[in-house]
């Protein structure tokens, strides 16, 4: 019992003794794990200082795209998405009844005002002609001897021979087939008319488009399909809507003068088409607030096909010396519109600007800018006030570059071969 004691005694002293023993160790170990995170965290954060440090101070000079401020003619324009519209589309149908014999142009042809078209088989109309025209030479013999017999009645009743009553009958008699001849002649002139419908001909000058009955067949007087739509290309109008607001000087620059309108298909080398504006609508649309306006264009080239929508611009006012800039140097802020000016000591510095309109890639300014002033154009992002500027291209741009934060190139050097290495 005795020795048990004993030996646990001296288990739980040595067990004292190891924890003395390694107390300074086992701490050392511990702390300097903890030194080592403290001193990675401190050296993080003197990084992340500087690095923010460098970020503030834009890594020095900033370089920018510059522009000067100029002064050039920007006339003042509205700007509208306009539609192209025929002057005039004829739906060319048939007025009597017929079989189509001959066609005298191709699908998409120019045709003229007058031009022969179509055709339908004429023999049943010269048929209806003769007919007419000999019941009209029979009732014109019977109105010659109506008109014999009273003349002869008229020498009668004179002498007494004959009664009143029977000149007023044969009067009477004669009447009846003059009028009888009024109407075999109308009869004529209506059968020569259907027969002179049986050539049909185009009524404008314009092209044709598709052929929706071929040769052969049968066609309806007014029938609901055309046999071809002729649409007129010469010239032809442009339609569009611009604010309200600008019809009062819009009907008082039609009185004084012409105005000019110009028109241009999508693409970057589209042609721009020349018209002038030729009618204002007599409402203002309630629903979008904005009038109607057409503008004629002479369309030489029938490159302007109705149906198509182009870019409208209407010239309300010339402008000779307008003072301008490029427009990717307009920037927006909360107090309006703004530009960074390039100052003689090389810095940006903030200049508030008003602004007129666009013209072309060009904003006209009447406020806030000189001509000869330089701005900035491109690079507004990385600027603050008074922030040094580089202009993009002048000499020295590699050190500015290096100076916004690329790594210096480093230089290879070579190595020196050491003397007496046996080699």
């Amino acid at each position: 019992m005795n020795v048990k004691i004993i030996a646990s005694g001296a288990v739980v002293l040595g067990l004292v003794l190891a924890g003395y023993a390694y107390r300074d160790p086992i701490a050392g170990l511990f702390k300097g794990k903890d030194q080592a995170q403290t001193a990675k965290a401190g050296a993080g954060n003197g990084g992340e200082r500087k690095g923010r440090k460098g970020r503030r101070s834009g890594g020095g000079t900033v370089t920018v795209s510059i522009a000067p401020v100029e002064t050039r003619a920007a006339p003042l324009q509205l700007h509208a998405i306009g539609s192209v519209q025929a002057l005039a589309t004829v739906a060319i149908k048939a007025r009597v009844d017929g079989q189509l014999i001959e066609s005298f142009f191709a699908e998409g042809d120019r045709v003229k005002k007058g031009q022969k078209l179509f055709r339908i088989d004429p023999r049943p109309f010269n048929v209806s002609l003769r007919q007419a025209q000999a019941n009209l030479d029979r009732d014109h013999a019977q109105f010659e001897k109506t008109k014999t017999e009273l003349a002869r009645y008229a020498e009668l009743v004179g002498m007494g021979y004959a009664s009143r009553q029977k000149y007023e009958e044969v009067k009477a008699s004669n009447a009846a087939a003059g009028a009888v001849l009024a109407a075999d002649q109308a009869a004529v002139d209506q059968a020569k008319l259907q027969l002179e419908y049986t050539t049909i001909v185009a009524p404008i000058d314009g092209r044709s488009g598709n052929l929706l009955i071929s040769v052969g067949n049968l066609v309806k007087a007014n029938d609901a399909n055309p046999l071809v739509t002729l649409t007129q290309l010469r010239p032809v109008y442009v339609s569009f809507s611009v604010p309200e607001q600008h019809l009062r000087t819009l009907r008082d620059l039609m009185t004084a003068r012409q105005v000019a309108v110009e028109a241009q298909l999508a693409g970057e080398n589209a042609t721009v088409h020349k018209g002038t504006l030729s009618f204002i609508n007599n409402m203002v649309d309630v629903g979008t607030g904005t009038i109607q306006l057409k503008a004629t264009f002479p369309n030489d080239d029938e490159s302007l096909t109705p149906g198509a929508f182009v870019n409208v611009s209407l010239t309300l006012k010339d402008r000779p010396n307008a003072t301008v800039i490029p427009s990717s140097a307009v920037q927006v802020g909360q107090k309006g519109h703004f530009v960074y000016v390039a100052t003689d000591k090389n810095t940006a510095e903030l200049r508030p600007i008003t602004i007129a309109d666009t013209y072309v890639n060009y904003t006209v300014v009447t406020a806030g800018l000189k001509t000869g002033e330089k701005i900035v154009t491109d690079g507004q992002l990385n600027l603050v006030p008074g922030a040094r500027i580089r202009a993009r291209g002048a000499a020295g741009d590699k050190s500015a570059a290096s100076a916004e934060g690329e790594p210096p190139k480093k230089k290879k050097r070579k190595k020196r071969k050491e003397e007496g290495n046996g080699s």
